[in-house]
């Protein structure tokens, strides 16, 4: 009898070893390692479908037929860029014959293009060259701060899934192409990451320069609003478990204040510089001009015009007032506070923000990326068949993204 439970028992044993000993190595890893191979990977991928799409590429405004990866990378708005980068802004709108501004530089934030500019200078490199490399960089920055703004609230395994999916979104190409996606990324996550920390004055300098990266300033501002306001109404539901004094509420306001501010200084910079009050959102609403015409901002208008345009009235607003109940269940659901407050608090704030100013079109998959948190919420089940589908369902997603925006097919209406 003890010979048979010998020989019965051993097997389990000696086959779970195997399994034992590489969890062992892979929790030896360091977690940024693990994150960093991952990165590399999804931009293996993500680069191999870039190169196959150039591969299709016909001569267009941009590039020229079947340009090298660089030169793919660094159409559409990259060629603004590359614009400011070596030009600036300029001083003089440009209108067309009954006097609409049109598209011009101004509809993009200075930080990216402008450090652009000083590594190019200081390297020689060309501007496709240093806007790849700064993106890259930048994403794999923004890749390894995920991993710990989720990590103040995941365990490790859930944790590192988000972040596989934060690496191969379905829009993760802006990671590699000459956009300022992925450095606004970086700095928004370290700034989330301070909030969660409450490192509210080291906090500044991240908004100032986040808020002249890309457009998230009066989101940001928000977002510290709606905290205080949760912290001060319901206390509970945030770390401190007290209501805010003069005292403890100061930073977080100083911050919130400074946010706004900077959200206003570029329409304010853009107006000294060029003498027109409007000179900003008047350059934003030429984008939208060939869907909808020209039309004033009205707040939260766009997407009722666009939603209009898209799948016409009266389906458009019913299918927008689903999207947006939609959002609001699956961010305010009981399973959705494992990611956290300060988190579900910024994907409202910044909807919110695309509700007020922002018009639906083909780019709108990539302004959602800064909602990416989120993935925190999708990465909770274990299942691992769930995992494989997930991951292989986003790369997908990815080669239809890049054939629907990134190809330019002739007169190209879909900007990514």
């Amino acid at each position: 009898m003890a010979d048979g439970v010998t020989t019965g028992s051993a097997p389990v044993v000696a086959g779970r070893r195997p399994g034992v000993r590489w969890r062992a190595r892979y929790r030896a890893v360091p977690w940024w390692v693990r994150i960093t191979v991952v990165y590399v990977v999804a931009r293996i991928v993500t680069g191999a479908m870039l190169l196959a799409y150039a591969g299709q590429q016909a001569a267009n405004s941009f590039t020229v037929q079947h340009p090298s990866y660089l030169s793919f990378a660094a159409i559409w708005d990259g060629a603004w860029y590359r614009v400011i980068a070596t030009g600036g802004y300029p001083s003089t709108l440009p209108v067309d014959a009954a006097g609409h501004v049109t598209e011009n530089a101004w509809a993009f934030m200075p930080a990216y293009p402008f450090l652009v500019r000083g590594l190019m200078l200081l390297t020689g490199a060309s501007f496709e060259a240093v806007a790849v490399t700064v993106s890259l960089v930048a994403g794999w920055g923004a890749a390894l701060v995920f991993r710990r703004l989720l990590g103040r609230f995941l365990d490790d395994g859930r944790a590192t899934f988000a972040t596989v999916l934060f690496c191969v979104a379905p829009v993760s190409a802006m990671f590699q192409v000459a956009y300022a996606e992925s450095m606004g990324m970086f700095l928004l996550l370290v700034a989330l990451l301070l909030l969660v920390d409450r490192r509210w004055w080291t906090m500044l300098p991240v908004v100032l320069l986040l808020g002249m990266t890309r457009p998230t300033g009066l989101a940001f501002g928000l977002l510290v609003a709606l905290f205080l306001v949760v912290w001060a109404v319901r206390p509970a539901w945030v770390r401190e478990y007290a209501r805010p004094t003069v005292r403890t509420a100061l930073p977080p306001l100083v911050v919130g204040a400074v946010s706004g501010l900077v959200g206003l200084a570029w329409p304010a910079i853009a107006w000294a510089v060029t003498g027109v009050p409007k000179a900003y959102t008047d350059t934003e609403l030429a984008w939208r001009s060939s869907y909808i015409g020209w039309q004033e901002l009205v707040p939260f208008t766009p997407w009722v015009q666009g939603f209009g345009w898209w799948f016409r009235q009266p389906a458009g607003g019913i299918l927008l007032a689903v999207a947006v109940v939609g959002f609001a269940v699956f961010v305010f659901q009981p399973a959705a506070r494992r990611v956290g407050l300060e988190l579900r608090l910024w994907a409202v704030a910044y909807v919110v923000y695309l509700l007020a100013v922002f018009f639906p079109q083909s780019s709108t998959w990539r302004i959602l990326l800064p909602i990416a948190p989120l993935l925190g919420i999708v990465a909770l089940p274990r299942s691992s068949v769930y995992q494989v589908l997930l991951v292989a369902a986003c790369l997908v997603l990815q080669w239809m993204w890049l054939d629907a925006c990134w190809l330019v097919d002739g007169y190209d209406w879909t900007p990514p």
